[in-house]
């Protein structure tokens, strides 16, 4: 498998730098097209930056000079493959895996493969792929393993450490470390697991020494969380601890070049402490916890020794210095001062620390880099996500919290329109996906910054269920899809009327996957509440869910779903909107992709019939060929949002809200 570059064509000019501003309001476009850059590397010698690059439904890697940002080369996978993770490997060289990208609204799925190819393109490997060449390719060939990079290996420019995982094992150990060679693609193992489902880390020489085994089974087969973590000694694992015994599970993040191993520890009710692991008795020292947010990141010295800080994200993001006395604790502090009221962080560096690629962020910024020079003593501005859009016109975006009708904390967003005083204003409820483990953040949301130029405040709410706040708080959300779940997406909209933010007159529902299940059951929970309801990409009848789509396909899937959903038919029927259209009494508009594998179409066309037969046939139904679960191309991005907008005017808008073209300028602006 060859790789394939694409001509540059006007991509330096996409990523040359922030450029002007227009001076009115912006068009759906303006919103939903991809943005300049994704994530971003720079050499350990700072003579090149890597940059993903979103294409739509494929991601491509490019390879610029820092000295003037000049393209070198971008490198496109075939097959509509996607570059993932990327790892610079040497000064000059590169690796990436291959992922599928699924959807907006759900994780790409991992190829398995592996490539490598130099700054300038040349000498492009397949290092790691499916199926047999030739005779001289053979070692490179793999089966159904799935290969992750563990590390780099400082000083070797050619060789890697990978780790391989196994989903089936005769032998047992289904977890393999190798040195893989990025030019032959030859592999040495360097150790195995001591059972099957461990992941595996390093210790401080490179060699395999700790493994975390897990299982998400119990003897009957059905859900059980636990972990185990070994430790190798020569060729012969030591048990050190066990979540069965304990109840506290344990993980080892990294062990640094001085032989310091930090861990988290979770005991499944508080969010996850860090701290260190003694490597001799396995003894957790704590160095940070929060009481109510997981740590989400953490800040490391350009020496990848020490710890700086933590950021935790119970709303905003908050930065909790570990270390003020560390010179790069200082800088770090110089660097957010220079940038106040948006976040700071240490994308990437040299190798001798001396050039910091910083990324910087905030509600209304959608995201710059800068590079920063100890020499000259100067950040240098490189690129920004979206040059078009002036962070001065956005809207803000305030954390709240409340607290629900049972007595839990529970924390959200709520984005209001530039130059309102938030006050009295129409607003769009909008339930993020998942519901277990996704959330949402503070920071620029195109949807969201959408709905505020044309006027609309627009509320996020990360109820039960929602990752980052702990695993009690996440496991509270299953089989509470219809119950808890909905009531605290509730709950926080009688928070923005009681607080004098909505107007409880002009107020609509919109969401996607979870999030358009709860667009339509949310009414049916409040008959009253909304005006009416936009679902994208939803689930709306569960027992389909148990038939249809990729989660139903694997064990872990249907496990997953009986303990989100329980067993129970009757009650299935009762969470299912679809069973339930009559009672849905508000407009509906409805949107999906032909191609959806996570929500099937079909989830969709049964929710419209539903609605049609009990006398409320939806506005409109968008079926998007070419689309999965959240859709990609521009011209049907716009497409659904120019519509969503449009449908929001004639129930909320009041005929006073711009639609496709730019937005009128909003009071007390």
């Amino acid at each position: 498998m060859d790789l394939k570059y694409l001509t540059p064509l006007m991509l330096a000019i996409a990523l040359a730098g922030a450029g002007s501003a227009h001076a009115q309001q912006y068009s759906v476009k303006d919103f939903m097209g991809h943005a300049a850059y994704g994530n971003a590397r720079i050499s350990p010698n700072g003579e090149y930056l890597a940059v993903t690059v979103d294409h739509g439904d494929q991601d491509v890697l490019t390879v610029l000079r820092t000295s003037d940002l000049k393209v070198l080369k971008v490198n496109q996978l075939p097959d509509k493959k996607s570059v993932g993770s990327f790892q610079w490997i040497s000064p000059d060289r590169l690796m990436f895996n291959a992922v599928k990208k699924m959807g907006g609204f759900a994780q790409p799925f991992n190829t398995g493969e592996w490539f490598a190819v130099n700054a300038d393109g040349t000498q492009p490997v397949p290092v790691i792929f499916y199926g047999t060449r030739d005779a001289t390719q053979r070692g490179k060939t793999v089966g159904a393993e799935s290969y992750s990079l563990l590390d780099s290996l400082k000083g070797d420019d050619r060789n890697v450490i990978m780790q391989a995982r196994y989903p089936r094992s005769t032998e047992g150990a289904g977890t393999e470390v190798y040195r893989v060679d990025t030019v032959s693609g030859r592999r040495t193992s360097l150790g195995r697991a001591p059972k099957s489902n461990c992941s595996i880390a390093l210790d401080a020489a490179k060699e395999p020494r700790f493994a975390v085994c897990s299982s998400s089974r119990d003897e009957s087969g059905e859900y059980d969380e636990r972990t185990e973590l070994y430790r190798r000694d020569g060729q012969n694992w030591t048990l050190v601890n066990a979540s069965k015994t304990d109840g506290k599970h344990l993980w080892v993040d990294r062990t640094t070049d001085d032989g310091i191993v930090y861990a988290s520890q979770d005991d499944g009710k508080a969010p996850a402490a860090i701290g260190t692991l003694d490597t001799t008795t396995g003894e957790f020292r704590q160095l940070f916890a929060d009481p109510v947010a997981e740590v989400s990141r953490v800040i490391w010295s350009t020496d990848r020794n020490t710890p700086l800080a933590v950021v935790t994200e119970a709303g905003a993001p908050k930065v909790t210095m570990l270390n003020e006395s560390h010179p790069d604790a200082e800088l770090y502090a110089s660097l957010a001062a220079a940038f106040d009221g948006q976040m700071v962080d240490f994308s990437s560096y040299t190798e001798d620390g001396r050039k910091i690629l910083v990324s910087v962020y905030s509600d209304a910024n959608p995201g710059e880099l800068y590079l920063y020079d100890r020499d000259s003593g100067k950040a240098r501005f490189l690129m920004t996500r979206q040059a078009h859009l002036d962070p001065k016109k956005l809207a803000t975006t305030r954390p709240f919290s409340f607290t629900a009708r049972d007595g839990r904390a529970i924390y959200g967003y709520l984005t209001i329109p530039n130059g309102s005083d938030g006050k009295n204003l129409p607003l769009i409820v909008n339930p993020h996906g998942g519901p277990i483990g996704p959330r949402d953040n503070w920071g620029y949301n195109p949807e969201a910054q959408l709905f505020a130029s044309r006027g609309y405040a627009t509320l996020q709410v990360n109820f039960r269920g929602s990752g980052g706040y702990g695993k009690a708080f996440e496991n509270a959300g299953h089989q509470q899809w219809g119950q808890g779940i909905q009531n605290d997406i509730l709950d926080a909209t009688h928070w923005a009327i009681d607080n004098g933010h909505a107007d409880r007159n002009r107020i609509c529902i919109y969401g996607g996957s979870f999030g358009g299940y709860s667009s339509l059951m949310a009414p049916i929970r409040e008959p009253g509440l909304f005006k009416c309801t936009f679902g994208y990409v939803g689930v709306y009848d569960i027992d389909m869910m148990f038939k249809r789509g990729d989660i139903p396909d694997s064990a872990n899937g249907q496990r997953f779903l009986r303990r989100t959903h329980g067993t129970d038919a009757s009650i299935w029927a009762q969470n299912s909107p679809a069973r339930r259209a009559a009672e849905v009494k508000i407009p509906v508009y409805l949107a999906a992709g032909a191609r959806d594998v996570r929500t099937p179409p079909e989830q969709t066309e049964l929710m419209a019939k539903a609605l049609t037969e009990a006398g409320n046939k939806p506005e409109g139904i968008i079926i998007q060929p070419g689309e999965m679960h959240g859709f990609y191309g521009e011209e049907a991005r716009v497409k659904v949002y120019t519509e969503m907008l449009n449908f929001f005017n004639r129930h909320i808008g009041e005929g006073k809200v711009s639609v496709g073209g730019p937005a009128p300028a909003i009071d007390g602006t």
